[in-house]
């Protein structure tokens, strides 16, 4: 387990135990990396960030997430898989899986996105964008892509 204070100030516990949730989960979030880049969306006020959000009712993880990142990217992906998940201590605590795909077809890019678009983005381009979202700044981040190099 991986223990860190995010830039809310609210405690985040991490675990690469697929499967083993405390919470039920009920978001994803997505790293899609494709040779040496990553996969980002754009939102509208949070900024750059990896594609990510709530299940639809009677919808699995892993459907939740080729959805999101379709939805968010117009990116198709493939080899989706577990990577970890983190249980956010907020006031009404909440459990989001992290996977990990590859990019099977990058759709037209003009198409109406529920984001501002995407981009892809080195490592060192990721660590360092000016309009990151808050949650793309904290240790579980970092912990996340040290744990994508190791299965690279």
């Amino acid at each position: 387990m991986f223990t860190f204070i995010d830039l809310n100030n609210v405690q985040v516990d991490m675990s690469f135990e697929k499967g083993q949730y405390e919470i039920e989960p009920k978001h994803v979030l997505v790293v899609v990396k494709n040779e040496d880049y990553y996969l980002c969306s754009i939102h509208k006020e949070r900024g750059v960030e990896f594609p990510g959000g709530k299940l639809e009712k009677g919808e699995t993880l892993q459907a939740a997430a080729i959805r999101e990142v379709l939805e968010e990217t117009n990116v198709k992906i493939k080899n989706v898989q577990e990577l970890c998940h983190y249980i956010v201590h907020d006031e009404k605590p909440f459990c989001k899986v992290v996977f990990s795909a590859q990019l099977d077809e990058e759709l037209d890019e003009h198409f109406e996105y529920e984001t501002c678009g995407r981009v892809w983005l080195t490592e060192e381009q990721l660590t360092q964008h000016e309009n990151l979202s808050f949650y793309m700044k904290d240790a579980g981040m970092n912990r996340i892509l040290q744990e994508v190099r190791l299965h690279d």
